[in-house]
């Protein structure tokens, strides 16, 4: 089954039950991890992914993934510098990124999508350490112990990949280790944040340790490399989890001088950082824009082409002068954006969580205004981008009654392939604009479809 006829089916039983959906215990999911991050704000029922629609839409954030590591060569002869400045990253952020670089893209991401009338569709591509969303199989388990959905789930044998997991085995991996080998994590955020965000970290890095990992929550500044190693304290660290993102070394050359001890240790061999930063240059919507244009189809082959066509809406950097639109007509970029704000979206290369964002159908916004920000966006590190209108997903309220919200998937790949995916979703009646947990966002699992021969629900 597609997810189309799994949720079809499953919203039909229900409402032959006359049952809500899941209500959960005193809105909290049983989760230390996700009750301070979600504040009880959780959705009321699982999205679903066939296993046709798992595997397609694996394929094609694989494709993706892979075209995204190729450019570097096949745009700039190899030169990292060059491509992290086409795609908006500041001096301090470039010499940040040169040093310490990966030996390859990481595995781990999150695709950010929604899913219009034809399919998913891309807003943005995170990859490296700091993608949230992989603590989501909580939400799963709790959601399982509901009768209706778990006699649903086993009639059609839906399960989930545990990411924690998943994301466990990446750091061992991509780090160089092996399983059995305990290496002491950092999980490092930047000061600024690290007080309000302590509490979570420290739950992470409890579930992390009963993973294998000797974990321990700080930030950047309370690390210091001495005597050839990295130490938190006293404690020689292993890997520095990166938290902090790249926009932290965006203020000034002082920010970066936080991180430079971390970065020589990584140069040097002492300390393993998870991800280096130059996955922030691959994440960059500048990136994507890179891939939307039709001057770079020939770089790539056509299964790769298959891929960008169907989930990469048009995007291209803020930049004067004539681009082509998707029909193939030719016109200048700014002239076309002034003329057409309600079907493009203003944002930042590089920043997260909505920051900077500007839909060009905003509630209030005079065309004034939006001349006023793209003229100022001319040159600098932005992208425009297709408007993609998502489809509405229906969720039972307490009393059985349904009401349309506007889900945004987080779709993860890791080391051992589809890395599972969660959900955010606000109310459709409050209009498709930033969905993301600091506007007010439910979180929300995802089940899909097990292969034929495959294994019984994970839990």
């Amino acid at each position: 089954m597609d997810r189309i006829s799994l949720t079809r089916e499953y919203l039909a039983e229900l409402a032959e039950e006359g049952g809500s959906g899941h209500s959960w215990p005193g809105g909290r999911a049983g989760s230390e991890l996700l009750d301070g991050m979600y504040e009880g704000r959780y959705l009321s029922r699982p999205l679903f992914l066939g296993h046709a629609d798992r595997v397609r839409i694996h394929s094609d954030l694989e494709n993706l993934r892979t075209a995204l590591a190729a450019l570097p060569d096949l745009l700039f002869g190899g030169d990292f510098e060059a491509f992290a400045r086409a795609v908006g990253l500041t001096d301090v952020q470039i010499s940040a990124v040169m040093r310490g670089r990966g030996v390859a893209v990481s595995r781990q991401t999150r695709a950010d999508l929604y899913v219009d009338d034809t399919g998913f569709k891309l807003l943005e591509l995170n990859i490296g350490s700091a993608v949230a969303g992989m603590d989501n199989a909580d939400m799963c388990r709790e959601l399982l112990t509901h009768p209706p959905l778990a006699s649903f789930a086993e009639r059609h044998r839906l399960g989930f990949v545990d990411s924690l997991r998943e994301q466990v085995n990446n750091i061992i991996v991509e780090s160089g280790f092996r399983h059995g080998d305990r290496p002491v994590v950092a999980l490092a955020d930047w000061p600024d944040g690290y007080e309000r965000m302590l509490p979570y970290m420290e739950a992470l890095c409890e579930r992390w340790r009963g993973f294998g990992l000797d974990a321990h929550p700080c930030h950047v500044g309370q690390l210091e490399a001495r005597d050839g190693r990295v130490r938190l304290g006293d404690k020689p660290v292993d890997i520095v989890f990166r938290v902090f993102l790249i926009g932290d070394l965006l203020e000034s050359a002082e920010a970066l001088r936080l991180v430079d001890p971390i970065l020589d240790a990584a140069e040097r061999g002492e300390v393993r950082i998870f991800t280096p930063l130059d996955s922030a240059v691959y994440a960059s919507k500048g990136a994507l824009a890179l891939l939307s244009d039709e001057s770079n189809r020939g770089l790539f082959g056509k299964d790769v082409l298959a891929s960008l066509d169907r989930i990469l809406p048009w995007t291209r950097m803020v930049r004067p002068g004539p681009v082509t639109l998707e029909s193939g007509e030719r016109v200048d970029l700014v002239e076309y954006a002034l003329a057409h704000r309600q079907e493009l979206v203003l944002k930042p290369t590089s920043l997260a969580g909505g920051s900077g964002v500007l839909p060009g159908w905003t509630e209030g916004l005079t065309a004034q205004r939006w001349s006023e920000r793209m003229l100022a966006a001319l040159d600098g590190p932005y992208v425009i981008q297709r408007r993609v209108r998502p489809t509405a997903e229906l969720f039972p309220d307490d009393k059985g009654e349904l009401h349309p919200w506007t889900p945004l998937w987080g779709v993860f790949t890791v080391v051992n392939g589809h890395g599972g995916a969660f959900i955010r979703a606000t109310p459709a009646a409050s209009g498709d604009l930033v969905v993301n947990l600091a506007t007010g966002a439910y979180g929300g699992a995802v089940l899909h479809e097990l292969p034929p021969h495959g294994q019984a629900i994970a839990v």
